[in-house]
């Protein structure tokens, strides 16, 4: 039985010696297919080292101007998306599949040049552009070049983010323009903090971009590797333990990662291979893998960096916001566990030996990795410093931290990759953000928002439920192919203010974490499910199979939104003065009997096969008991009850029987 290594991704080998897992080109050969962020252009010696250093002063620009700026918005952000669009058309051409080696067109040169010089223009009269106002659009060339930004913004999207988004964009600016004064469409959306520099940019240039670079450096710290030992430490040797291990090193790592597709590519090129060597099938080891790191984008502290914007919107401190979720994240993680643990019991999967995994008393001399989360955690919760400050610090933590790992001790080549991926990830992210910007924008000018209130309550007839489908439907459309932080500007925009209204009733903070958890999960849910496809993949599994099969096992995602809507208790929002621990305390009981019943309705096994009527009876039980009420709770704890009790009286009487 061989072995041969190729790249960066681990392979098994069939016993005719045929390989069963993907390489890391099988992996970059899918993403260029599907992901639009990892087409980008080729550089090589002397044109790659000044990309390079281009990304890196970037960098190092953003941490600078975010921690000792004190200029006015407008000068700022404009310089910002100049920048942006310039190293944006250094790095992706015009389409996929391009591969010629340091070629940069003559029309990306124009389209830079034309793109990125009313923003610096802007900066520099800024002053005098904001004391004239409205007037300024009167002036033809001040109309030509809002329009040359914004056409090159969105021609970036098209490139870097997809097309969703920017069908989204157009639909609205056509709308907008049908509708509202040309000159004030132009001056609103370029010329005033409430389009392309509205609230999303803001945060994103303010506190985002530092997280960014923050991410990377963690990354080469080896905390990767090391939250990978720890989840096979703790849970490898349990059945179908490769699976667990998965679930556990994927909320760990994605949680800092900020990406679903990064995360899976990351842990899924160890755990994927573990876990069909256990037994798994490949669609469903790509799935888990997909499922659990799409489950990092919600994991507190970092949460894909949404949840600055989330404080931002919400009005409420950051330390808040991850507070509130970390409920609903461990129950999202549980029910992909409980689904992974049932598979394996209906497979009769093994663990892996334990002499064959690290030993935990091994891993506790390297805890000190963690130092940079801890500092990070400790700053922003105890409102010592500012989010950006405290993210620098956390920088240097992470550079200290890695000097001292021998085993992948930090160079100056890695610091300044650190910096280099840093500057090239803002790109998405920031011009993601430029288009919610835009849509808010949109919104706002034409009064768009109180007209989808309108709809969604009329059409739903003033019930929360039906509300609340609508609603999840919008998020998990426009939510595909869209960067996290994007994905969640553009659905407090536009979806939130429709649960937030009286008619419907759903709470402020509930109302937010709804949207960003269905924005989330469309990086798992069929035509458009990125995670699933990077996990496919490595698993050498049909794309579209995989991404079917994370939505199974991620099934807690498409339930927990609706348990903390209709009970907002699970964020720790409380009504009425009863005892606030015995409330969390039922909701979270009810919640995981309740995903349990689900997740085994949907595997079909729990001590044996479960008939398709106890199936169904199982999932009735499971809904009932996430729905608010002692009455539902009740009548679901019976249901659910009934049908582990016939099946463990079944297998004692197949035992006796034997």
């Amino acid at each position: 039985m061989g072995k041969k290594k190729l790249n960066s991704v681990p392979e098994t080998v069939n016993e005719d010696n045929s390989l069963d897992v993907g390489t890391a080109a099988d992996v970059e050969a899918i993403m260029k297919k599907y992901d639009n962020e990892s087409n980008t252009r080729i550089w090589e010696g002397v044109p790659a080292q000044i990309v390079r250093w281009i990304s890196v002063l970037f960098s190092l620009y953003c941490i600078i101007v975010t921690l000792f700026s004190k200029e006015m918005p407008e000068i700022r952000l404009t310089r910002f998306l100049g920048f942006i669009v310039i190293i944006g058309y250094l790095y992706y051409p015009i389409k996929k599949g391009i591969q010629k080696v340091n070629y940069l067109p003559w029309y990306d040169i124009v389209i830079m040049i034309l793109g990125s010089s009313p923003f610096f223009y802007f900066a520099l009269n800024a002053k005098k552009i904001v004391f004239e106002a409205t007037s300024v659009t009167d002036k033809w060339y001040m109309v030509v070049m809002a329009i040359l930004s914004i056409l090159a913004l969105m021609e970036l999207c098209r490139r870097c983010v997809g097309i969703p988004i920017l069908c989204v964009v157009g639909a609205l600016l056509i709308y907008t323009f049908s509708t509202v004064r040309f000159g004030k469409v132009i001056y609103d959306l370029f010329y005033t903090t409430t389009g392309v520099m509205n609230t999303p940019i803001n945060v994103c240039a303010k506190y985002i971009v530092v997280f960014i670079i923050f991410g990377a450096f963690l990354e080469r710290t080896g905390i990767s590797a090391f939250f990978i030992d720890l989840a096979n430490s703790l849970c490898g040797s349990s059945a179908g333990g490769p699976a667990k291990v998965a679930v556990v090193s994927s909320a760990l790592c994605g949680m800092v990662s900020g990406s679903s597709v990064g995360n899976t590519v990351t842990t899924g090129s160890v755990t994927i291979p573990m876990m069909k060597r256990c037994g798994y099938k490949p669609e469903f080891a790509g799935a888990v893998e997909a499922a659990s790191s799409t489950g990092g984008q919600i994991m507190p502290p970092i949460m894909g960096a949404a949840a600055f914007l989330m404080a931002e919107y919400m009005g409420v401190p950051y330390g808040t916001v991850a507070l509130k979720a970390i409920l609903p994240a461990v129950l999202y993680f549980l029910g992909i566990y409980l689904a992974v643990h049932l598979e394996a019991r209906k497979l009769n999967l093994k663990g892996i030996p334990r002499e064959e995994l690290p030993k935990l008393r091994n891993l506790l001399p390297k805890m000190y990795l963690l130092l940079p989360l801890v500092v990070l955690v400790v700053i922003v919760s105890t409102n010592m410093l500012t989010m950006q400050m405290a993210a620098t610090i956390a920088i240097f933590c992470c550079i200290f931290v890695g000097l001292l790992n021998k085993d992948n001790r930090l160079s100056i080549n890695k610091i300044v990759e650190a910096l280099e991926a840093g500057g090239k990830g803002s790109i998405t992210v920031a011009v993601a953000c430029a288009m919610a910007g835009l849509v808010a924008g949109c919104i706002t000018s034409t009064g768009l928002a109180s007209d989808l209130i309108r709809v969604i309550v009329q059409v739903s007839g003033g019930k929360p439920l039906i509300a609340l489908f609508l609603t999840m439907l919008c998020c998990i459309v426009l939510g595909m192919g869209v960067p996290t932080t994007a994905n969640y500007c553009i659905m407090a925009a536009t979806c939130a203010p429709i649960l937030i209204d009286p008619r419907i009733g759903v709470p402020l903070v509930a109302a937010h974490f709804f949207v960003f958890y269905f924005g989330i999960v469309a990086d798992i849910t069929p035509p458009v499910a990125l995670a699933a496809y990077a996990g496919s993949a490595i698993a050498k599994a049909p794309p579209m199979k995989t991404a079917f099969n994370a939505t199974r096992i991620a099934i807690a995602a498409f339930i927990v939104p609706y348990i903390l809507a209709m009970n907002p208790a699970m964020v720790f929002e409380f009504e009425g003065s009863g005892s606030v621990v015995l409330e969390v305390a039922l909701i979270v009981v009810s919640s995981i009997l309740g995903i349990f019943g689900v997740a085994a309705a949907l595997n079909g096994f729990l001590f044996r096969p479960i008939n398709p009527i106890f199936r169904v009876v199982l999932a009735a039980g499971g809904l009932c008991m996430m729905i608010p009420g002692m009455l539902t709770d009740v009548i679901g704890l019976g249901l659910v009850a009934a049908v582990v009790a016939f099946q463990k009286l079944g297998v004692k009487n197949n035992e006796a029987a034997a």
